[in-house]
C-alpha cells in the first residue's frame, strides 16, 4: 500500500474539487496536511471533511500570499515534504479575438504564475532538506488545442513545460516534480459549466474511451502515487488522467466494438 506516514503536505485549492479530494486521500494515507485556498470562508468546513491539520488563505497569484502560505504551512508542520498545486480557475469559452485581454491575463496569472510561485515558495524548504515531491495540476487542454480556450490551454501547456523543467532542475537536489493532466472532472468548476450548458456531457462521454467524466478522487489517486515513494524514479512527467481522451486520435466518437462472444 502507498503510505505517507510522517509526510508534511501543503495542498493549494484545497477547499474543493481535486485539491480537496487529494488532501483527504493524503491524510488517509498518513500525511499531515495544510489546506490553502483563496476562499477563506470555505476552509473550515473543508478542514473538517479532509482531516487537515491547519488551513491558510490567500491568492496563489500573489507573490506575497504564496510566500506567506508556504511559510505558514511549513511552520504548522515543521517543514514541507509535499506540495499539491491544485489551485486554478477556468476560462470563458470565447474565440481569441473576442476575449478581453484582462480576462486572458487573469487566467494565466492564477493557473501559471500561481503554480510557479507556489513551486518556488514551497520548493525552498524541500531543496534545503534535499527531499520532496510536487504535483502540479495541468489539463488535457494543455495537451491539445481546444478552440475557445486559448488562455486556459496556454497556461496549462506552460505548466507542463514548467513541470518538466523543474523535474530536471530539482531532480539532482532530491526534489521530484510531476503533473497530472485530467480530462473533464466533476469538480464544482465543471458542474458550474454543466449548469450553464457550456458543453454537453453526452458529447464528452462519446469522445472518451472510458465513456464518462472523472471523479475528483480518481485524479487524487494518481496524484498520491506521484507524490509517494512508489514513484521514486518518476520526475518531469505529465500523467494524463483522462479516460483515454489524449490517446484517441480517430475521427468522430470513440468506436465501440462488441466484445468477444457478443
Amino acid at each position: 500500500m502507498i503510505a505517507l506516514a510522517g509526510q508534511r503536505a501543503l495542498v493549494t485549492g484545497g477547499a474543493s474539487g481535486i485539491g480537496e479530494a487529494t488532501a483527504r486521500l493524503l491524510a488517509e494515507l498518513g500525511a499531515q496536511v495544510v489546506l490553502a485556498d483563496r476562499n477563506a470562508p470555505a476552509l473550515p468546513a473543508a478542514q473538517d471533511r479532509t482531516g487537515a491539520l491547519a488551513v491558510t488563505a490567500g491568492d496563489v497569484a500573489s507573490e506575497a500570499d504564496a510566500e506567506r502560505m508556504a511559510a505558514e504551512a511549513a511552520a504548522a508542520l515543521g517543514g514541507l515534504d509535499i506540495l499539491m498545486n491544485a489551485a486554478g480557475i477556468g476560462d470563458d469559452l470565447a474565440p481569441l479575438h473576442a476575449q478581453p485581454v484582462e480576462r486572458w491575463q487573469h487566467v494565466l496569472d492564477v493557473n501559471l504564475r500561481g503554480t510557479y510561485l507556489m513551486c518556488r515558495a514551497a520548493g525552498r524548504p524541500m531543496l534545503a532538506a534535499r527531499r520532496g515531491a510536487i504535483v502540479n495540476v495541468s489539463s488535457i487542454v494543455g495537451l491539445g488545442a481546444f478552440p475557445g480556450r486559448s488562455a486556459y490551454g496556454a497556461a496549462k501547456a506552460a505548466v507542463n513545460h514548467l513541470t518538466r523543467t523543474l523535474g530536471c532542475e530539482w531532480g539532482p537536489l532530491g526534489v521530484r516534480v510531476n503533473a497530472v493532466a485530467p480530462a473533464y472532472t466533476l469538480t464544482p468548476m465543471v458542474r458550474d459549466l454543466l449548469d450553464r450548458a457550456v458543453f454537453d456531457p453526452a458529447q464528452i462521454a462519446c469522445r472518451t474511451p472510458l465513456g464518462r467524466m472523472a471523479e475528483p478522487a480518481e485524479v487524487a489517486r494518481a496524484a498520491a502515487f506521484l507524490l509517494s515513494d512508489w514513484a521514486s524514479y518518476v520526475t518531469g512527467a505529465v500523467l494524463p488522467v483522462d479516460g483515454g481522451w489524449s490517446a484517441y486520435g480517430a475521427a468522430g466518437d470513440v468506436a465501440r466494438f462488441p466484445g468477444p462472444g457478443a
